[in-house]
Parts: C-alpha cells; sequence; structure tokens
C-alpha cells in the first residue's frame, strides 16, 4: 500500500485544506500590507503644515465650550484639511493600520501634540488614497476628528493598496481552482467512462460483439479514498457487464445453432405431407420461425467469428439488394455509381441495406435507393412512399422489439428487430443512421458513413 493510500485526507478534507491555505495565504498578505502601511510618510512640508493645522484647531476647540465645537469645527475646515469633533473616541475600528512613520514626523515637528493621544489611519479601501484620518484627544477627554486630503506619500496609497490586497486574492484563487481542478480530474475520468459505457442494454449489446465500440474501459484508480473507491466499484461493475454480455451472447449462439437442426428436420419433413393447402401453411411457420431466428442471431452477434472490416464494392452490394428485389417482381431502383469501393463489414452492411429495401417495399409500393459519396463521406439513401412514422417516435423504432401497428400494417414476420439491426450495422463502421418523413408522403432512411481515406 502506498504511501497517499495510508494517507488520505478525503474528498471533503482535500477541500477544505485547499480553502485553508487560501484564507491563511490571504490573511497573511493582508497583515503584511497593513503592517506595510505604517512606512508610509509625507513630504517634509506636509507634514509640517498638518502638524501646524493640528495645533491651532486643537487649541480653538479647547478654548470653546462643548455645545459650540462642532460649529467651530466646521469653521476650521480647508479645501484640504477637515475638522471634526466626537464627545467620544471616534475611532471604534481595531482593524485599520496605524501610520508610524508619518506620525513620527508630525510629532517631530510639534512634539506637544504626543500629549493628546495622536492617531492616524488609512481610509477603508474603496475611498480617495490620497487621504489620511486621525484624531487627538482634547483637555476635557472629547476628540477632534481630522482628515488631510491631496498628500504626497511614499507610495500611492490608492492603487497600491487596492493592488496589493486584490492581486494575491487573486493569485491565490487561481491557484486554489487548479488545486481543485487537479483533485476532481479521477471524476472527470470516470464522467466519461461512465458516458461511454451507459449506452443503454441496446448499445451494450452492440459493444459486446463490435470492434471499436469496446465495452471495458478501465479506469485507472486514483485520487482520494472515496474517488478511488468509486472507480473500482465501476470497474468491477465494467467487468461483471461484460461478463453476463458475453455468456449471453455465447448462449444465445449456441441455442440459435441448435435451433436450425430441429427446423431444417421440419422443413424435411413437410414434403411428406400430401395435403397442399397444409404443407404451404406450416411452410410458412416454419419460414417466419427462420426468418425471426436470424434476425435474433443478427441482432446479438450470434456468430462464432466476428466480421472484420474488408474493402468491398458498395456500389455492386447496393445493385445486387435492388436487383434481387425486381426480380421478385417488386418496384425497386437504383441510383448511382456503378462501382464504388468502401472498407465494411460487407455481410453486415448487406444485411442493414437489405432490411431498409424491405421495410421500404413492405410499408409501401416503390423503394428508391442512391449511393451518393463526396471526397469525405458516403450516403445510402432508401426512399418509400408509405405512411411515413409519427416524429415523436422516430426514436422508438430503433428500440429493438419495438414495432409502431397505429403508424404502419402489422408485419406478421419479424420481431420488432429490423431497424435496430441497420443501426447496429451502421454504429459498428463508425456511421449514422437518420430516419425522416418526406414532404410528399414515405420514410427516407439514409446511412451516412465516412469514406475511407
Amino acid at each position: 500500500m502506498t504511501l497517499a493510500r495510508r494517507i488520505s485526507l478525503g474528498l471533503l478534507g482535500r477541500l477544505l485544506v485547499i480553502l485553508l491555505l487560501t484564507i491563511v495565504v490571504e490573511f497573511g498578505a493582508s497583515t503584511l500590507l497593513y503592517e506595510r502601511a505604517s512606512e508610509l510618510s509625507l513630504r517634509e512640508d506636509e507634514a509640517n503644515r498638518l502638524a501646524e493645522h493640528l495645533v491651532v484647531s486643537r487649541k480653538l476647540l479647547n478654548e470653546w465650550p462643548a455645545d459650540q465645537r462642532v460649529r467651530i469645527a466646521r469653521e476650521l475646515a480647508t479645501d484640504r484639511y477637515r475638522i471634526g469633533w466626537s464627545p467620544v473616541d471616534p475611532n471604534t475600528s481595531t482593524f485599520r493600520p496605524q501610520l508610524g512613520s508619518m506620525q513620527g514626523q508630525i510629532l517631530a515637528w510639534e512634539p506637544d501634540l504626543a500629549r493628546s493621544n495622536l492617531r492616524l489611519r488609512l481610509p477603508a479601501l474603496h475611498q480617495d488614497g490620497s487621504t489620511v484620518l486621525g484624531d487627538l484627544q482634547l483637555a476635557d477627554g472629547s476628540w477632534m476628528t481630522f482628515q488631510m486630503r491631496g498628500i504626497t506619500s511614499a507610495f500611492n496609497p490608492s492603487y497600491d493598496r487596492i493592488l496589493r490586497a486584490l492581486l494575491p486574492a487573486i493569485l491565490l484563487a487561481m491557484l486554489a481552482g487548479l488545486l481543485i481542478r487537479s483533485t476532481l480530474r479521477p471524476l472527470r475520468g470516470l464522467i466519461r467512462a461512465s458516458h461511454h459505457v451507459g449506452l443503454g442494454l441496446r448499445g451494450l449489446i452492440r459493444a459486446s460483439h463490435h470492434v471499436g465500440l469496446g465495452l471495458r474501459a478501465p479506469i485507472v484508480e486514483e485520487g482520494s479514498a472515496e474517488i478511488r473507491s468509486l472507480i473500482h466499484a465501476f470497474n468491477e461493475m465494467q467487468d461483471r457487464i461484460h461478463e453476463l454480455i458475453e455468456s449471453r451472447t455465447q448462449a444465445l449462439a449456441a441455442v440459435g445453432h441448435d435451433l436450425r437442426t430441429p427446423l431444417a428436420r421440419l422443413h424435411l419433413r413437410l414434403e411428406g405431407i400430401e395435403d397442399d393447402a397444409l404443407r404451404g401453411e406450416l411452410a410458412e411457420d416454419v419460414a417466419e420461425m427462420s426468418e425471426m431466428l436470424g434476425s435474433l442471431l443478427a441482432f446479438f452477434g450470434g456468430q462464432s467469428d466476428p466480421e472484420k472490416p474488408a474493402l468491398a464494392d458498395l456500389a455492386v452490394l447496393v445493385a445486387t439488394l435492388v436487383d434481387n428485389a425486381a426480380d421478385r417482381g417488386l418496384d425497386a431502383t437504383y441510383d448511382g455509381p456503378d462501382h464504388f469501393e468502401l472498407r465494411v463489414r460487407a455481410s453486415a452492411m448487406r444485411r442493414a441495406i437489405a432490411n431498409l429495401i424491405e421495410n421500404a417495399l413492405h410499408y409501401g409500393e416503390r423503394a428508391r435507393v442512391r449511393l451518393e459519396a463526396d471526397a469525405t463521406r458516403v450516403c445510402v439513401i432508401v426512399e418509400d412512399d408509405g405512411p411515413g412514422i409519427p416524429p415523436e417516435r422516430i426514436r422508438d423504432v430503433l428500440t429493438p422489439f419495438v414495432r409502431l401497428d397505429e403508424a404502419r400494417a402489422r408485419n406478421t414476420k419479424g420481431m420488432g428487430l429490423g431497424l435496430a439491426i441497420v443501426a447496429s450495422a451502421v454504429e459498428a463502421e463508425g456511421g449514422t443512421l437518420t430516419l425522416a418523413n418526406r414532404a410528399g408522403g414515405g420514410l427516407t432512411a439514409t446511412i451516412l458513413l465516412k469514406r475511407n481515406p
């Protein structure tokens, strides 16, 4: 067991440590800022003028009675100096810094002000940074407040203080964001893997036998203890699902192949039935059972050796399927090039296109098949003139075992797997299947494939 596994704060603990670190560093930076503020100093002439103004103002306020001091303070105000009076200590804040260096300059010029408990401080951050506030105590214990504006200090106490206060907070917030992002990175990987696996039952079934749709995507177990436990459980879930689908596929394939034998025997024994009507009905039932079995095996991937992509003439494949339908007396036409080679799984693609053509001929009277290609993609388009599909149910017809009887005549043959097989085959090729109702009536089914480089 690694040290990281033995010493783990957990997700909550890590976030708390990050926030605590941010607060501590920000508090330290702010404290340092206010301590540095005590080093502010005035120009010598400004310090002298302020000292003289304070001495004169203190003397006048001491001489006037308390009920007249507010008025006298207003009269002592100038453009740069404002004087006020308060019967109690006006400085209730303990967080504002004391300007020791600046105060030393004033006391050096007028030492007598030291007996008046002179105090200097900076205004709030949102106020003018070229202003200094202060107060001193009068002889009767009341307080004179003053404000000096337009000073020239060793550094600008407005922009410098704002930047010094905000910059650490911004930098630390960015650092905290990066640390939290790093802490949550394993969760993002888990989300991506969950999206990959969460394809629904149909997607999981396809993933069990199609190349390129692999279900198993183990995730590296990293991060906090909770995240590692979650990823570990997710990886175990993937393994169980994979084993379940693999065993199901093998069982279906075995049962499907075993059922072919008795169906073949039934077909042979039909020849011994003398009643033509009965023999024809039984033959239709056996053919339907064979077709249903073939659809199940095709959808569930019952083949023992999965087909691999190979170069095939897609134009010849489509044209052959259309010709076969025309030879049966059905109205099917093909429009496209005579030859077009593409690397696909030929058998799966043949079955997919055949299903689309059969659907078009079954639900409509005609099937119009086109093959179109450009520099990047290939389209196989099958159009019919049937009743179409209600727009809100188009996605439903791609779901296995779903048939829209209210929209189309019930097909007594098959199990509602035709379009699901098409979607599975197209997805295995990295393409898309699109169904859309035609403006003039009928349905358009489009298989869109990427053209091989």
